[in-house]
């Protein structure tokens, strides 16, 4: 299973966990390997990718740090190392979307970065690569995509980019209201957009299999599932951690997913997104989550499952 990473992933001087836990974990995986698991890097986005989803003004001012507004939206200092950081760490995700379709099961240790708009980014998210490898992706021939997004915090900046979408799926189950939208139906009255705050951590396992149902109904098989696979659900997690969410439950998790996308879907390709140092998680323990993913991930890509990577 090829896993996409570059150290262009952190390339720009103001890098906290979302980026340089990438390169964590790539060196995890070096001193550790996982069976089968090939680091491998991705080409970087281009202009023309990225414009399909964001609007060029704001991709120009991303690029070039004017105007500063535009280039600092996403609420950190610009500098000139962030353009060729969201270059590479997108191009990780368009990459393993794309080997998913070929081969099943791919994965980025970049970050989705779901709150980021058409016009601005948000929430220190400042493209939307989870919206563009699911538009590149349905360019290579997928009929149909589902991102599943289990960070920790709600992907409104998703939902805004494929609202008018009626190829795009979305099933978001967070356990924090922050980026909170309301899941509304298409421009054909079908709703393919779901939310669910979790509020009780003996419900969350529960509320990510209702909203997989949920999403079965209208679209049994999906070409393609793009796994937004947060761990700042974790208890111990400084931004977002949910008290009685263990390690044992998001290992479970992992397994959830990758089964479900077994039976419902052609591919599955994973990005890592939220995660953080906190009172009770160090980078060590924050890479031992990732690694959960991973693992789950390569555990899928050896199961017999003839159907994977159809396209």
């Amino acid at each position: 299973m090829k896993v996409f990473h570059s150290p262009a992933y952190v390339g720009s001087a103001y890098a906290f966990e979302t980026t340089r836990k990438a390169q964590w974990v790539a060196d995890s995986l070096a001193a550790s390997p996982i069976a089968g698991v090939e680091l491998v890097e991705p080409p970087a986005l281009t202009w023309d990718q990225l414009v399909q989803v964001h609007d060029p003004d704001y991709v120009r001012a991303v690029q070039t740090g004017a105007p500063r507004h535009l280039a600092e939206s996403q609420g950190f200092e610009w500098d000139p190392g962030l353009w060729p950081m969201v270059l590479s760490s997108n191009g990780g995700a368009v990459a393993a979307c794309l080997e998913a379709l070929d081969r099943g099961v791919s994965g980025s240790l970049s970050s989705g970065l779901h709150h980021a708009r058409r016009g601005r980014g948000a929430g220190f998210c400042t493209f939307n690569g989870l919206v563009i490898a699911a538009r590149e992706a349905l360019a290579a021939g997928a009929g149909s995509v589902l991102i599943l997004d289990l960070d920790a915090h709600c992907g409104g900046g998703t939902a805004s980019l494929i609202a008018e979408d009626p190829r795009i799926w979305q099933v978001d189950v967070a356990v924090n209201a922050f980026d909170y939208y309301q899941a509304k139906a298409g421009v054909d009255g079908e709703r393919r957009a779901w939310l669910r705050v979790t509020q009780d951590s003996a419900r969350y396992l529960a509320d990510i299999e209702q909203g997989l149902r949920q999403v079965e109904g209208g679209a049994p098989r999906f070409d393609l599932c793009i796994y937004n696979a947060g761990m700042d659900p974790f208890e111990g997690c400084s931004t977002g951690g949910f008290p009685g969410i263990t390690r044992e439950i998001l290992a479970e998790r992992e397994r959830t997913v990758f089964d479900w996308c077994r039976s419902h879907a052609g591919a599955i390709a994973f990005v890592l997104a939220g995660g953080y140092i906190g009172w009770d998680l160090s980078a060590d323990g924050l890479v031992d989550l990732h690694r959960l993913t991973v693992s789950a991930a390569a555990a899928a890509a050896t199961a017999t499952a003839p159907e994977w990577g159809s396209l």
